[in-house]
């Protein structure tokens, strides 16, 4: 099954995820990822949504969403054409020998520290999922202790708009 990334642009006001989200799970269909934000226009709000389908698959939710009165507009987001970046939050045992090899394995992903304790630290990082999950990797033998991560966020490249 393939990856699709979708722009949806909404209405912003209460019940629109909901909706939106209700409209997936009444069909069977599982979101990989949602992330949703107001945009300059405080009226509307872009969700980007990651589902794993087939062509048909993708096509019946572009469908089930263009129904839904709120929606604005939908865009599906070719790879080639599509800035994608994700966000990481990860808090690392960071003891006195091994800080300074976390440090410098955060320089190579250029992500950064961001808080600081006696026994963890506390990394930004931002990037494709690839470079999330690899960085991830290799933090691990470290020690996590807890990640956060957002869900993609995803805007067409040139001058073209979602409107």
């Amino acid at each position: 099954m393939e990856s699709y990334v979708l722009s949806v642009l909404v209405e912003n006001h209460a019940g629109v995820l909901s909706r939106v989200s209700g409209l997936f799970s009444r069909r069977g269909y599982n979101i990989d990822s949602l992330t949703v934000c107001e945009t300059g226009n405080p009226g509307q709000s872009r969700m980007t949504i990651v589902v794993k389908g087939d062509e048909y698959i993708l096509e019946q939710i572009e469908k089930q969403l263009s129904k839904l009165v709120e929606v604005i507009s939908i865009q599906h987001c070719d790879a080639a054409k599509t800035c994608e970046r994700e966000m990481a939050l990860v808090k690392v045992k960071a003891s006195g020998e091994n800080r300074a090899v976390i440090i410098e394995t955060c320089d190579i992903f250029r992500a950064h520290i961001v808080d600081v304790g006696i026994n963890s630290v506390i990394v930004e990082a931002t990037g494709s999922g690839d470079k999330i999950a690899s960085l991830l990797r290799l933090l691990e033998p470290f020690g996590i202790l807890e990640f956060a991560r957002t869900g993609l966020n995803a805007m067409e490249r040139g001058e073209k708009i979602l409107k």
